[in-house]
């Protein structure tokens, strides 16, 4: 199977998309429907719908999308990390409709202004509570907040992460020895997997070229069966068609074996998120489950 771990989906009939007002190719709605060419043309089995905004009435939008489309079927949502009745939420979320396809809740990190916003108690109380429920937690986190991201994944073992967009590094730059001694340090955490996603805008016009020493560092330190791909469209038409960033995360890979683009392509995400590869692969695969 092959699995796309990272997209999203907006209606602004339903709801703004305030981040979006400066960004006129985003400035509209996408749907199920706009991904699917795509997704066919690209033989792309399997999707993880990603939350946008920090508002209750996202994720069960996503969950009623998931129980009605064959391609998604897992949903990183959104609850609020230190709403003291945080477990209480994942429950309600878990027991309404489509609630099954819950398998992830993330916050945009990178939206707080404290770098250490991760490490505060009552967010840390609150990812706990999302381990507890048997969820993934996904770090979005801007580069000066990745060393906070990593010293939780340290310090919360029995929570499963996976860290968005590789911690969004700035690509082309003198940082790629301070992101490489994150990265490294993070491998040694059994229980965090990265997305090679959300790269591709940050680059010029040869972004493979661009991403190669990146892409050379998250293998040698994360390893292909702790990384999973990821288009983040529609936020990569920003740079790129959907195509072609998949032509960009498959020339990264190149040097691979089969079974390492395979993990890096489908099996990481497919036993990070639980979602069932076999016969009978369906949109009703309980959350929490991995292989």
């Amino acid at each position: 199977m092959r699995i796309d771990a990272h997209h999203h989906l907006w209606d602004l009939a339903v709801r703004d998309q305030p981040w979006t007002r400066d960004l006129p190719t985003l400035r509209r709605s996408f749907t199920a429907a706009d991904l699917r060419p795509a997704l066919d043309r690209n033989a792309v089995d399997a999707t993880v719908v990603v939350q946008t905004i920090a508002v209750p009435e996202e994720t069960p939008e996503l969950l009623a999308l998931a129980a009605q489309d064959p391609h998604i079927r897992a949903v990183v949502g959104w609850t609020s990390l230190t709403d003291p009745g945080v477990a209480d939420r994942l429950a309600e979320l878990r027991e309404g409709p489509g609630g099954s396809s819950l398998v992830g809740i993330r916050h945009g990190i990178q939206d707080e202004a404290d770098p250490d916003w991760a490490a505060r108690p009552e967010v840390r109380r609150g990812i706990a509570a999302v381990g507890a429920a048997g969820l993934v937690y996904d770090l979005l986190v801007r580069p000066d907040q990745l060393a906070a991201a990593v010293r939780t994944v340290r310090e919360l073992p029995d929570v499963r992460f996976v860290l968005d967009h590789a911690g969004n590094p700035v690509i082309g730059t003198d940082t790629l020895e301070p992101w490489t001694a994150l990265l490294t340090e993070l491998a040694d955490c059994p229980n965090v997997a990265v997305k090679l996603s959300g790269l591709v805008t940050r680059t010029g016009p040869t972004p493979a070229d661009d991403l190669r020493p990146y892409a050379d560092v998250l293998l040698a330190t994360i390893g292909p069966h702790h990384l999973m791909y990821g288009s983040d469209w529609p936020v990569c038409l920003l740079a790129a068609g959907y195509d072609d960033v998949l032509a960009v995360a498959e020339t990264l890979t190149d040097q691979l074996s089969a079974a390492e683009r395979e993990s890096v392509f489908g099996t990481t995400a497919a036993r990070w998120y639980g979602i069932e590869t076999g016969a009978g692969a369906n949109s009703e695969t309980p959350a929490g489950t991995t292989a």
